[in-house]
């Protein structure tokens, strides 16, 4: 802290209401502002591109004609990203017990986003089908020691699918290393956006298709799951988990999971949207204000615009998926993994993409700041409008700093709030010393206790470097003071 500068005074939650007029003694209207039609970057919320999905990086990194820091790269460049994604199998990040062995990926991932101001999310997935019959998403040291079950195959291949018997001790054992070596290394990194809850089954969505499952019985089947996002959800104490809302069709226990998860504060997500059942979207739609919504859909991942196929509404099929997370308060949307095929459909389309960057997740500003004579002093009443589709991922912490910015008064408003297309009211009283000078307004998000970023104004309004918003106040002496009465 500089020499002469003072904590901030931290007043917990802030008074939201009721304002009755007859409080005041002298009130005056003295900032407002508008919307803004331009994309805003904030944590919580924002445009996935796959570092590396179930199959890998890029088809062209995957042939070898570039190299995965290029691929990265050529993501992370494009403006419209917010978030970088990896979501690979278990022996992508460990090899050996004890101790992780991360794919280069993880390095030219975190390399990328540092640079170009990203953030980070990822899946470890425990089962996929994508790299079968060579060889399991589980690492090879576990290969003898965990029992494997046949669940059979699809009508037109020509081999079984098998999956590990999570349930035995030594999945067990080294699934609860794997958990504390990923928390230990990344929980509470600012970097990191998210973790994708480790699942049952295929990519870690909880279900293995129409196959069965490896289980003796379901209540074992739930009570394995059950003990594993525990132990995930338990440890994980600064970074936000995000549990997949895929509805409980290999009855392993993943609706218990899913609500569980919600409960204690989880994320949800969903890998599809427009085939997706009734369920997903129900669960989706009406979960708490304070829980982000990851959304992708895997079906329209390639963006291929041969025979692009358009409805009578001249909306392509592409750009329909993209726009339905905003009917269910979406906070994030997956763009895959390849950069060239998403720049061109943006080049020819840019609706889709264009109309989520000014819509998707939140988007706060204050509408009214209104300056009244309390308690010997000045009270700000501010009335936070939120023009986004979703709540706010968390807790927004309110602060105004006088003109030096030695002096700081900040306080937070209730979980969730502002609402999706409300306004919500809040005051902070500010010490006598600040009267008739120009202070500064600024907001934070706080996802978990004690993790805070700063969040910028979605305000048509100019905004300072810092973020925050330059309001004047009023002398008492002025002759424009509305009366309380």
């Amino acid at each position: 802290m500089e020499k002469g500068a003072k904590k901030a005074v931290n007043l917990g939650r802030l008074y939201q209401g009721p304002f009755q007029i007859e409080q005041d003694d002298g009130w005056y209207t003295i900032y407002t502002t508008t919307p803004s039609s331009k994309p805003v970057r904030n944590p919580g919320q924002g445009l996935i591109a796959y570092a590396w999905e179930e199959n890998g990086p890029s088809l062209k990194a995957r042939l070898g004609q570039e190299t995965i820091e290029e691929h990265v790269e050529k993501l992370a460049k494009l403006p419209y990203v917010d978030v970088l994604y990896i979501r690979c199998d278990w022996r992508d990040v460990q090899s050996r017990p004890g101790q992780l062995d991360l794919h280069p990926i993880w390095e030219a991932t975190f390399d990328a986003a540092e640079r170009h101001g990203l953030r980070v999310a990822f899946r470890i997935q425990l089962s996929s089908p994508n790299i079968q019959p060579a060889r399991l998403a589980m690492p090879d040291f576990l290969r003898d020691q965990v029992p494997l079950v046949n669940i059979g195959r699809f009508n037109d291949q020509d081999f079984d699918y098998f999956e590990p018997r999570y349930d035995h001790p030594a999945f067990q054992a080294a699934f609860s290393e794997l958990n504390e070596l990923l928390a230990e290394r990344f929980d509470g990194n600012p970097i990191i956006e998210f973790v994708d809850l480790m699942m049952y089954g295929f990519w870690g969505e909880g279900h293995t298709n129409d196959l069965k499952n490896p289980f003796p019985d379901y209540t074992m089947a739930e009570h394995t799951f059950m003990s594993m996002s525990r132990q995930q959800i338990e440890r994980w104490k600064h970074t936000p988990l995000a549990v997949n809302t895929q509805p409980d069709i290999s009855h392993t226990g993943n609706r218990t999971v899913r609500e569980y998860a919600m409960n204690e504060d989880c994320w949800v997500r969903t890998d599809s949207i427009i085939i997706e059942e009734p369920e997903q979207i129900e669960v989706i739609a009406g979960r708490a204000a304070w829980t982000a919504a990851v959304i992708e859909d895997g079906y329209y991942r390639h963006f291929k615009q041969e025979k692009l196929k358009f409805d009578s509404g001249n909306v392509d099929v592409i750009a329909s998926s993209m726009l339905h997370a905003l009917d269910i308060g979406g906070n994030y949307w997956g763009l895959w993994t390849e950069a060239e095929a998403i720049a061109s459909y943006h080049e020819r389309y840019p609706d889709g993409i264009e109309t989520l960057q000014r819509r998707l997740g939140y988007r706060i500003r204050p509408s009214w700041v209104w300056q009244r004579k309390r308690q010997g002093t000045d009270e700000l009443v501010i009335a936070l409008a939120n023009d986004g589709v979703s709540g706010v991922p968390g807790t927004l912490w309110l602060e105004a700093a006088s003109s030096e910015g030695k002096e700081k008064v900040r306080g937070k408003l209730d979980k969730g709030c502002p609402l999706p297309g409300k306004v919500s009211l809040a005051s902070i009283i500010l010490p006598p010393s600040w009267r008739d000078q120009e202070i500064r307004l600024s907001i934070e998000l706080e996802v978990k206790p004690g993790q805070s970023k700063q969040v910028s104004w979605a305000c048509a309004q100019k905004v300072n470097e810092d973020g925050s918003l330059s309001i004047q106040l009023k002398a008492h002496e002025d002759a424009d003071w509305r009366c309380g009465v």
